[in-house]
């Protein structure tokens, strides 16, 4: 049964032969393929030269991994002893390194590389889109003072209206120098407040041109075609959305509603109290002096809301880097597992083939040591003993004696000894019975 199986198992290794060595050049072909077009692109310079370029690199990788899994495959089934296979198992997996290094991220690169192009300006679009919203919020924080603003000088001009018509602050009516530094204050309110106004309409007319800006990009990403001249214009949009980013950021109303709110308390002048009597003129000044109060509280007010705004953190500056198809695959390899190991495992198959012979060359070896000598040896080693035994009887040395010895000797890794070839001789049948 054993030297059946044995057999069988040396049928199987032949039959297998032509196959393994088809598969690896085939493993190798494809892996030439796929390189040659990652390296496509990544190379500059003139069509020729890329081609060319190219070309030779590819089938240099070609040649490298069908000779390097040939040699494998040669040697690596028959090595037994244990620090042999360690040898050829570390040789083996800095092969595999190298391979992936020289040949595997092309392979993804020419897999996936036009997505991941599109993933780096898709996340790109991602990140300018959270930019022109941030920049766009800045902008647009100071019109959250606006009403306070308003409802500030409407105090102002009623006041105003009030004291004209009913006396209500000095109890005399009549436009005097109150009712002048009430409608002074107001008016200076307006003045801020058609600033904020004037202010909002630039940022929606800038927000609106970044957002179409948006709008072609995003098309640009989803538009089907090569990805290469998409990424160009993508790069000419992004450069027109960062200059649309930096006008928000520089339309800011708030910086000038600090000043306005400064120059209402610094720049307060009240006029002379102009009422004829003397108990006029000092109900004058004490309310011109209550009116000053009053603007300096909401001026510190005004103050402190627009620091808050001018607190914010402006949006930071950010470039457009374009990768290759190969970088892009090295940034978002996480994204394409898949891919990647599509374009390993074209490269590394190989070495499951390998391990497979490995595993069926030590059963035959196995096997071997425990067939008895007699079904080990040919009909042709049987003559030649035969003939070597009256040699030595002519000489008469004692043979039997001579066996006997020799077989206390022998050790058992002398039947592991094996061919160095993937067609190596399977176990000799004996004589017929």
């Amino acid at each position: 049964m054993a030297l059946g199986a044995s057999h069988r198992l040396q049928d199987g290794i032949d039959a297998v032969e032509t196959m393994t060595r088809f598969a690896l050049a085939v493993l190798a072909l494809a892996s030439g393929v796929y390189t040659y077009l990652g390296v496509r692109s990544i190379l500059d310079g003139s069509a020729t030269a890329v081609f060319f370029a190219a070309l030779i690199y590819s089938s240099a990788v070609s040649v490298a991994i069908y000779a390097f899994w040939t040699y494998m495959a040669r040697f690596y089934p028959h090595v037994t002893g244990a620090a042999g296979r360690g040898a050829m198992l570390g040789v083996m997996a800095l092969g595999c390194a190298m391979i992936i290094a020289m040949s595997s991220w092309l392979n993804a690169a020419a897999l996936a590389g036009s997505a991941a192009l599109e993933q780096h300006l898709a996340e790109t679009l991602e990140d300018y889109t959270a930019d022109l919203d941030k920049a766009h919020q800045n902008a647009l924080a100071a019109q959250s003072l606006l009403p306070d603003i308003q409802r500030t000088q409407e105090r102002f001009e009623r006041l105003a209206d009030q004291e004209r018509e009913t006396g209500a602050l000095t109890g005399t009516t009549g436009a005097g120098s109150v009712v002048q530094l009430l409608s002074q204050m107001a008016s200076q309110l307006t003045e801020l407040e058609n600033g904020i106004n004037a202010s909002r309409d630039r940022v929606t007319s800038l927000f609106d041109e970044g957002r179409k800006h948006l709008e072609t990009m995003r098309t640009l990403v989803s538009a089907p075609g090569a990805i290469d001249p998409r990424a160009d214009q993508f790069a000419a949009e992004v450069v027109g959305l960062s200059g649309v980013i930096t006008s928000l950021e520089q339309t800011s109303i708030a910086p000038s509603v600090k000043r306005a709110a400064e120059d209402l308390s610094l720049g307060f002048i009240a006029p002379v109290a102009d009422g004829r009597e003397a108990d006029l003129a000092n109900r004058q000044d004490q309310v011109m002096e209550t009116i000053r109060s009053s603007v300096a509280a909401q001026s510190k007010v005004l103050s402190q809301a627009a620091d808050q705004i001018l607190s914010r953190e402006p949006v930071a500056e950010r470039r457009f880097v374009p990768l290759s198809s190969a970088e892009a695959v090295l940034r978002y390899a996480s994204d394409f597992i898949p891919s990647w190991a599509g374009a390993i495992s074209i490269d590394i198959l190989p070495a499951v083939l390998i391990f497979m012979l490995s595993i069926v060359h030590s059963t035959l070896r196995r096997q071997d040591q425990r067939l008895p000598f007699a079904e080990r040896i040919t009909a042709a080693e049987l003559l030649q003993a035969l003939e070597v035994q009256r040699a030595v009887q002519q000489r008469g040395l004692d043979l039997e004696a001579a066996l006997t010895e020799a077989e206390k000797t022998e050790t058992p890794d002398q039947s592991n000894i094996a061919s160095f070839d993937l067609s190596g001789k399977g176990p000799r049948k004996g004589p017929p019975v």
